[in-house]
């Protein structure tokens, strides 16, 4: 087959139907808390740490996937990860013990998370796209990732309540399946990898960052990123029904947040293509810190809920194209996979506390409360560290 046919079109729709599902799937896991803890007979952080595990390991195995597509092209890395979250999902299904959960949701799709998403289809994205269309495309394929968690929640919950959460994940791993033909649209010959402007080797490129200030702070930033969306997530449906609100309410808010997040990361990718994304990225987390003060300042209700799902999601993922593109202008497009998977290992540190603390400081204290408060205060720091950031190449080299 003439490989001429994955223009950057075909590689932007095939790379943003892999986010819709790999994303959409993965943000229906908070649904599986209540039902499996209350069957199997584990506390909220048995199901809390396997998650937690899940975005840790995600993080951890981001960089050294991140150069695998680099050099080996995205489409390759992506099949490789649609095996791992299909078997994943079994074993999940099938789990016994939280260890054997901690293996399958935490290790298993942890590393297929990797293989799935953004640093590896933001890495084809990047290299197919212009710079004055990059964050854009980006922001594209952020919304897509978005509508995911739209449209798959609402699937997870029908099937969750039709077919009983057993039945439902194995259900949800043949739909990951989808993704494999998906992944032939972003296929990568090993010379188009290479041939990207730039001639530093991928250990000279990750030097050249972990000794910059900015990468650093952008890191950073993103580490609060993580916290803050994932213990809401996975914790938010288990806050609202310990409100007494049902069930519904809580699958509505997340969808409610995927919905808006489309209009979100694509704004954002918009904007970023104008104004000086580090900028925007504080904004960003300022905004989030605001959003969820006024949630707590105010009686807790199904209104409220909603409207703080809308605002948050809003807000949601629109750090992502904006964090990729920034690490694209300070160090190019030939190491991007591995650079933004770099800096999302931290994001999945963030990601890991958020939803570790979220289950063990319940289970300690009774509430939620000291978790909102930190996710606040984060988002303050977050701030301030992205303001000083400078956008612009660190070394011609890289780039």
């Amino acid at each position: 087959m003439n490989p001429h046919w994955r223009t950057p079109a075909i590689a932007l729709a095939a790379g943003s139907l892999i986010l819709t599902l790999s994303l959409g799937v993965r943000h229906g896991f908070g649904l599986f808390l209540s039902p499996m803890s209350l069957e199997l007979g584990w506390g909220r952080e048995a199901f809390a740490f396997a998650l937690a595990l899940q975005n840790l390991v995600w993080g951890l195995t981001q960089p050294v996937i991140g150069l695998l597509a680099d050099r080996w092209g995205g489409g390759r890395v992506v099949m490789a990860g649609v095996v791992l979250y299909c078997a994943g999902l079994y074993g999940m299904a099938h789990a016994a013990t939280p260890l054997a959960l901690a293996i399958t949701s935490g290790i298993a799709i942890g590393t297929a998370l990797s293989c799935c998403t953004f640093s590896v289809v933001s890495g084809v994205i990047g290299r197919r796209y212009s710079p004055n269309q990059r964050s854009q495309a980006l922001g594209i394929a952020g919304a897509a990732g978005s509508f995911g968690q739209f449209a798959m929640l609402p699937a997870s919950e029908y099937l969750i309540t039709a077919l009983g959460w057993h039945n439902a994940l194995l259900a949800l791993g043949a739909a990951i399946l989808l993704m494999l033909p998906a992944a032939l649209g972003i296929v990568e010959s090993r010379e188009g990898t290479a041939s990207v402007h730039g001639s530093a080797t991928a250990r000279q490129a990750l030097v050249e960052a972990c000794g910059s200030r900015d990468f650093w702070l952008l890191s950073f930033g993103f580490f609060v990123c993580g916290f803050q969306v994932v213990f809401i997530a996975i914790h938010l449906p288990a806050y609202l029904l310990d409100a007494g609100l049902s069930p519904r309410v809580g699958v509505t808010a997340l969808a409610l947040i995927g919905l808006f997040n489309i209009f979100g990361s694509y704004l954002a990718g918009r904007l970023g293509a104008v104004y000086r994304k580090p900028y925007l990225l504080g904004g960003i987390y300022l905004a989030r810190s605001m959003v969820i003060a006024a949630y707590l300042a105010f009686p807790l209700t199904v209104t409220s809920t909603y409207l703080f799902a809308a605002a948050m999601g809003f807000l949601w993922l629109g750090t992502v194209p904006l964090t990729n593109a920034t690490v694209a202008s300070m160090f190019g497009v030939r190491h991007l996979a591995m650079l933004a998977g770099t800096v999302f290992l931290c994001h999945q540190i963030g990601a890991f506390l958020g939803s570790w603390l979220g289950g063990y400081l319940f289970d300690t204290t009774g509430s939620y409360q000291l978790v909102w408060w930190i996710s606040i205060a984060l988002g303050v720091v977050a701030l301030l560290v992205n303001l000083p950031i400078r956008e612009q190449p660190v070394r011609a080299a890289v780039g």
